[in-house]
């Protein structure tokens, strides 16, 4: 299904005029800084639908006269489709406000086409500089982005009980454009089978937030390394048959993660591709990953008890592997030391440290890290 940006003109395409709010004339045609390198960006390398949606108080009336709107509509229209950037539909409202026509923004009456047809609306998002765009974007039942100053948009937010609608709050374009980058990079992935059933949520580019519930706790925290150490936002709820024995919830959370993360790295044009050791206190682990699309495992890493907390120390090698099949990744994994709970959490840490290394993502880099372009 297609993704829509569903964008506003004044005030966040083009500037508004602060006496009278109507671009007229070509005098008062002036663009909001950073459009222009930003959007077209977000043209070439994301895969959005963009939809004009603006409304010009009485357009077509004595107060607003056609044939002062269409110059500056015209010219405004042909500076960005020189920098690659069209509509696929400019939908404009004439009413004025007292009019409460069902076509004005925050009311969808312009939009049917998008509410009836077969479009990604959960994952689109509405731009503009108003509180109207923000409810647009809850009536259409996606999320906006509000063109305003993070303080003074909290405030509005608050007042309107509009703070769910809204997944960022920036003047500046090129924070747009990074937010809808980073939407990109995440995987919400679902297993269930007759031994375990597990919902895994990943955004790569998080803050390392994390929610995991696999009824082992310390497989939990070990898998709470991962998110926060690679700054990954990480939920994994598990319900496995631990009455049988540790090795179905184990095993099956390693793929399902690996498949979250492969699924949200994309075509994985831009990434660093690789990454990393750390000491932790007396052991020494090291952990190299490429997410190149082949899968290999290189384990040396021995570990003298049977188990650390509740998890099965033999199921440390099998968790690495079905993570480095599912993920489609290399990894060389070594660790030495004396503590082995030291052992495998340095472990899990210097994974979660190769992973943030591996997917960092230069936002304006569309190129595959390989020479064979193609991973």
């Amino acid at each position: 299904m297609k993704k829509i940006l569903f964008i506003d003109r004044d005030g966040t395409l083009i500037l508004e005029p602060p006496v009278d709010f109507q671009v007229d004339s070509l005098e008062k045609l002036e663009f909001y800084p950073g459009v222009f390198q930003n959007l077209s960006k977000v043209v070439d390398l994301l895969d959005f639908e963009l939809v004009m949606v603006t409304n010009q108080d009485g357009l077509g009336t004595d107060s607003f006269p056609e044939d002062t709107f269409w110059p500056a509509q015209n010219k405004m229209l042909k500076a960005l489709e020189n920098e690659g950037i069209t509509f696929s539909d400019i939908l404009i409202d004439r009413s004025f406000p007292e009019d409460n026509a069902p076509t004005r923004k925050p009311r969808t009456g312009l939009l049917s086409k998008y509410i009836d047809g077969d479009y990604d609306l959960a994952n689109s998002f509405v731009l503009g500089d108003r509180i109207t765009d923000v409810e647009l974007a809850s009536n259409l039942g996606c999320k906006a982005i509000f063109l305003k100053e993070e303080q003074a948009a909290a405030s509005e937010l608050t007042q309107s009980s509009l703070t769910e609608a809204c997944a960022l709050a920036s003047t500046s374009w090129s924070a747009i454009a990074n937010f809808l980058f980073s939407t990109e990079r995440s995987a919400s992935i679902e297993r269930n089978t007759a031994e375990t059933k597990i919902k895994v949520d990943i955004n790569l580019d998080g803050k390392g937030i994390c929610n995991i519930d696999t009824g082992l706790n310390f497989f939990d925290h070990m898998l709470e390394q991962i998110g926060r150490h690679s700054g990954c936002d990480l939920t994994i709820i598990v319900d496995g048959d631990l009455q049988v024995d540790e090795h179905h919830t184990i095993e099956d959370t390693a793929i399902v993660l690996g498949e979250a993360i492969k699924k949200a790295l994309g075509d994985k044009r831009g990434i660093e591709r690789y990454g990393f050791y750390l000491p932790m206190d007396d052991c020494l682990a090291q952990v190299a990953l490429d997410f190149g699309g082949r899968s290999w495992l290189v384990w040396e890493a021995d570990f003298k008890r049977e188990m650390i907390g509740d998890m099965p120390t033999e199921m440390f090698y099998h968790f690495f592997k079905s993570f480095a099949d599912a993920a489609a990744c290399n990894l060389n994994i070594k660790a030495e030391g004396r503590n082995e709970h030291h052992k495998i959490e340095g472990i899990f840490k210097a994974l979660a440290k190769a992973i943030k290394a591996a997917i960092r993502k230069d936002p304006y880099n569309n190129r595959l890290p390989s020479t064979k372009e193609m991973l």
